[in-house]
Order: C-alpha cells, then structure tokens, then sequence
C-alpha cells in the first residue's frame, strides 16, 4: 500500500458510506415488509412512516458528524 493509497483511504468519510448503507437497507427491507392485498390497510401508512423516521434520524446523526467534524477543523486551525 502506497502512501497516496493510504491518504485516499484515511479521506474516505465511512460513516457517510455507513449512513448510505443503512438507508438502502431500509429501502430493501421496507420492499419485503410491503403489505400484500388481505393485509390491513394501516400496514402500508406505517411502514412507510417507519421507514421515513429512520431514514431521518440517519440524515440527522450525519448532520451531527459534519457539524463536528467542522468543529475538529476549526479547533485544529487555531492550535496551529
């Protein structure tokens, strides 16, 4: 592994790439989850509900990681 490699490696964001991962696992269970025809109809409203608060809670813990990576930077940058 070259150094180059090492720093592409180090600036990828993973838990971008984790949040990412969890919102289309959501899709992909939501679409094995769909209520079929003799289901009742509140299964589908609250499936999708469900799925759209996770989706949200992942957008807003990744709001966090980017307000606190920020802080990092800005933290760093006085030290120096």
């Amino acid at each position: 592994m070259t150094e180059d490699d090492i720093k592409n490696y180090s600036t990828l964001d993973w838990k971008a790439l984790g949040y990412l991962t969890s919102i289309v696992s959501v899709f992909f269970l939501g679409a094995i989850a769909w209520p079929k025809p003799d289901d009742p109809a509140w299964v589908a409203p609250v499936l999708i509900a469900g799925m759209a608060t996770s989706v949200l809670g992942m957008a807003f813990r990744y709001m966090a990681h980017l307000q606190q990576k920020k802080e990092i930077e800005k933290t760093k940058a006085r030290q120096q």
